[in-house]
C-alpha cells in the first residue's frame, strides 16, 4: 500500500468515527441513536479488520469507494444500514442450467458498490 493509499484510508477510518460520535438517528430517540452508533463503529472495525491485509490496488480502490458511497447515502438518507437493492426476481430462470448462471451472474454485476462487502460480513 502507497503511503498515499495509507493516509486515504486512515482518514476514512476517523471520518467514521467523527460521523458515529456525532449521529443522531432519524427518530431522535437515545435508543435509537446508541444502536446506530454502535453498529457504525462495529461495522467500520469489521470491515477495516477484513481489509487490512489487502495488497491488490484495484480491491483496495474498490475498497475506498464503497466506504465512501456508505458514508455518503447514510448522510444523505440519516440511515447508517445500507439500502436495500431491488433486483427482479429469478423465478423466471431454470433452476438448472445457462440461464440460471446467467441470471446470477447479472444479480451480482448489478449489485450497488455500496452493498459489495455487505453480504460477506452480515
Amino acid at each position: 500500500m502507497t503511503p498515499v493509499t495509507r493516509q486515504e484510508v486512515l482518514g476514512l477510518y476517523r471520518k467514521i468515527f467523527r460521523i458515529a460520535k456525532k449521529w443522531q438517528s432519524a427518530s431522535g430517540q437515545i435508543e435509537e441513536t446508541i444502536k446506530e452508533k454502535e453498529y457504525i463503529k462495529n461495522e467500520a472495525k469489521t470491515l477495516f479488520r477484513k481489509n487490512k491485509n489487502a495488497t491488490d490496488p484495484k480491491l483496495i480502490k474498490q475498497c475506498i469507494e464503497e466506504c465512501e458511497a456508505r458514508i455518503e447515502i447514510g448522510l444523505h438518507y440519516n440511515i447508517p444500514y445500507p439500502r436495500p437493492i431491488h433486483l427482479p426476481p429469478m423465478g423466471l430462470a431454470h433452476k438448472q442450467g445457462r440461464m440460471l448462471r446467467h441470471q446470477e451472474k447479472l444479480r451480482k454485476i448489478s449489485k450497488p458498490i455500496y452493498l459489495k462487502s455487505h453480504d460477506e460480513v452480515s
